[in-house]
């Protein structure tokens, strides 16, 4: 199956790369800027006018209020940058807010913003897409009518995109995220142009129209609540920033230094296209309604259920550009493809946060295995299938998906800004040099104002936006929580019990006796193979075990047997049932019952074959026989393979290829660069749960015990060979 799936494998995602090619795939910073920063820097797309959509509630009167709702969005925003300016210095080795609140606040701190983290992430990838399909949708009504599809087939691009590699995905992000931000910033400078120098009167499509409101004359406390919850929403633009924290092992050298200028050119870039969006919606009077169907009036009547709201940009460009201009051709285009590439952000942060929890025993190991082309491809994989989950659920639509969006975030900024505080504080009670205290202390005053307001903001979220769907959220991360301590619990209690005692112990007492048993069916090649290899193993005893199920054929393996003059004794289980693996399983039990102290090795003869339909033309008796005998302690089961004449061919024409990868090869990906080493009690390292010495396994939660594989690419006591088909004694 690994040869028939390798070329189409080759062409979707490359030939693979490797190890010391790493360094290769790591980002300049004009790269690094669209591949981490093109979710915050796409929000703008429609952070304005969730901000709209709320404030519309109150009526048209209130959007004089967004102003000052993105004077606080801006106030946030470099709050938020320069907080996270100060962890990519303090911690470059990419555990971002995980790293910070578990080294500072202790490993449950660590775990909820972690599972804040990958909620997020999922509901980014969710968000823009879904986000994406709805601008598109508004040109190409196709889109429209099967958008749950069309949104997973653009999951499904980028999965296979970002499976390439980050940097060749890069690339490819960096076009139209660069358009995207130079249309925007033409639009906010020809409007300003045209507005202050020539003083022509800009309109939007909807400036004509009029709102009703749900609610007139709103004062006192629900005034508060709706511009709390309309701050909220503007919120959206800051999704992502994080990203560039948890990614900084991509950047080029020096790590921090680039990832920290990027955090400052993203910050710049969004509050500036945030706030002139705003601004040129309220001068060209955008009219946004939550419901616009009933909500929005034209000429006194509801423009109705057929009528398509574009989001604020859209209509912005079209005021500013004109419609069917060139320009506003370039930026609608560039916007729905730049909130797809959104997405991005989410497929660079969540494989490596998935990576360093693999590491640190909270997710399964194999999240921290890199792939063909040095990418963390289990993670991105897992990422995509929760997304399109998502998608499908909520029928990809942006407005009830993004009432989920931002819980996370805040929690983990939250967490993160106090940990940061925390550091400081302990750096500050070991420090003298007065220049690196005062350096010290101003980051410190940075990361508490920074842990006060989003906790502010976090709050707010809460309140505001929990009935509206926050709770699904909520509820995510609580079962990410869970899931992840129940599998370091496991991993923790595998360790402990597997651990290498210091003194003798059962493990390295020999056995007194090795009784050997040797599975057959009939007479031939293979099993003569097998009857050599168990007389070489000089067992103290060695018997023939077969399986009476057909009495003419057992009696003609009887004549057989005895007509070679085979010096093994040959034992026939009866099986009223016609059963195989019982008997067998019943009879190699009976004999570690009688002798407690005596090792029982199964041996099994089998073929390999070498092409993958060949597979299904043998039964696998023996499979379930090895999967069973595992289960028996004591007892060591040792596959004795017959290549059959296809394996040979196959194995010729896979020499021919420049790389192959043969079936079954394990991956390890690389360590982080930087990450402390977590010490456990039985010395393994983090992200392990065996001890890593040679012929150990290398994964976590492998049975160690008998049969198992003593090294990569080594036989199976209970496996097969590269290539085997797993037949039984009964072929």
């Amino acid at each position: 199956m690994s040869k028939l799936t390798d070329v189409p494998k080759r062409i979707l995602i490359g030939r693979a790369l490797r190890s010391d090619r790493l360094g290769e795939t790591l980002l300049p910073k004009r790269i690094a800027l669209p591949v981490f920063a093109s979710d915050p820097l796409s929000s703008v797309a429609y952070a304005p006018g969730e901000v709209l959509l709320v404030l519309s509630i109150a009526g048209v009167s209130a959007y004089h209020f967004s102003p000052w709702i993105a004077l606080a969005v801006v106030v946030l925003m470099f709050t938020v940058v320069a907080s996270y300016r100060q962890n990519v210095h303090a911690y470059p080795s990419g555990g971002g807010d995980y790293e910070v609140a578990t080294t500072n606040l202790g490993p449950k701190a660590g775990l909820t913003v972690a599972s804040a983290l990958l909620v997020d992430y999922v509901l980014t990838v969710a968000v823009s897409i879904a986000s994406g399909i709805e601008n598109l949708g508004s040109a190409v009504p196709f889109v429209v009518e099967h958008k749950v599809a069309c949104a997973v087939a653009v999951i499904v691009l980028l999965t296979l995109m970002n499976l390439r590699g980050v940097k060749e995905s890069g690339k490819l992000f960096a076009i139209p995220t660069y358009v995207f931000v130079a249309g925007v910033f033409i639009m906010i400078a020809w409007g300003a142009f045209r507005g202050l120098v020539l003083d022509d009167t800009m309109r939007a499509p909807t400036a004509a129209y009029t709102i009703k409101a749900e609610h007139q004359g709103l004062a006192g406390f629900a005034l508060v609540f709706l511009l709390l919850r309309a701050f909220s929403s503007g919120c959206a633009a800051l999704t992502g920033v994080e990203a560039i924290s948890n990614g900084v092992p991509a950047f080029r050298k020096p790590k921090s230094k680039n990832a920290a200028s990027t955090l400052a050119a993203m910050g710049l870039l969004a509050v500036t296209m945030f706030c002139g969006i705003i601004v040129l919606a309220l001068v060209t009077d955008v009219r946004m309604a939550e419901n616009p169907a009933a909500d929005l009036l034209h000429n006194g009547v509801a423009v109705g259920a057929g009528y398509v709201q574009n989001p604020v940009i859209t209509q912005v460009a079209e005021a500013v550009f004109g419609k069917g201009s060139f320009l506003f051709i370039v930026l609608a285009a560039a916007t729905a493809l730049v909130l797809f590439l959104a997405a991005n952000t989410a497929y660079n942060g969540f494989p490596v946060l998935g990576s360093i929890l693999a590491q640190d025993r909270y997710l399964p190991r194999q999240l921290h295995t890199r792939g063909d082309r040095l990418a963390f491809s289990n993670g991105i994989v897992l990422l995509a299938g929760a997304a399109t989950l998502l998608v499908v659920i909520y029928g990809a639509d942006s407005t009830r998906l993004i009432q989920l969006y931002i819980v996370g975030v805040f929690v983990s900024f939250t967490l993160s800004q106090i940990g940061m505080v925390r550091h400081w504080n302990r750096l500050l009670a070991t420090e003298t040099d007065q220049l690196k205290r005062r350096h010290m202390v101003r980051s410190r005053a940075i990361n508490t104002f920074g842990a006060f307001f989003t906790g502010l903001v976090l709050v707010v979220v809460l309140v505001t936006k929990f009935t509206h769907g926050a709770w699904v959220a909520l509820l995510g991360m609580v079962i990410f929580y869970g899931t992840m301590t129940a599998i370091r619990r496991h991993y923790d209690g595998v360790s402990a019990e597997i651990a290498a005692p210091e003194g003798p112990s059962d493990d390295t007492v020999r056995p007194s006796r090795v009784h050997s048993v040797l599975l057959i069916s009939k007479i031939h090649r293979p099993t003569l193979r097998a009857l050599a290899y168990a007389k070489l193993m000089r067992s103290d005893t060695l018997e023939a075990l077969t399986v009476n199920v057909d009495p003419a054929e057992t009696k003609t393996l009887r004549d057989e047997w005895e007509r070679r003059g085979i010096d093994v004794p040959l034992k026939v289980l009866d099986s009223p049932y016609r059963e195989v693996t019982r008997p067998v399983i019943e009879y190699v039990k009976s004999l570690r019952h009688e002798s407690p102290r005596d090792a029982v090795s199964v041996i099994i003869p089998e073929y390999v074959v070498g092409h993958w339909y060949e597979h299904l033309l043998h039964n696998q008796s023996a499979l379930r026989l090895k999967g069973r005998l595992l289960f028996t302690p004591g007892v060591m089961v040792t596959s004795v393979p017959y290549q059959l004449q296809s394996s040979e061919v196959a194995k010729k024409r896979a020499r021919r290829r420049s790389e192959w990868n043969a079936p079954g090869a394990v991956r390890r990906g690389p360590l982080q660069e930087g990450r402390p080493k977590e010490p456990s009690a039985s010395g393994a390292t983090p992200g392990s749960t065996e001890p890593s010495g040679p012929g150990k396994p290398s994964g976590p939660g492998k049975p160690s015990g008998p049969g198992k594989p003593s090294g990569p690419g080594k036989p199976s006591g209970s496996g097969k060979a590269p290539g085997s088909s797993g037949p039984d004694a009964k072929n």
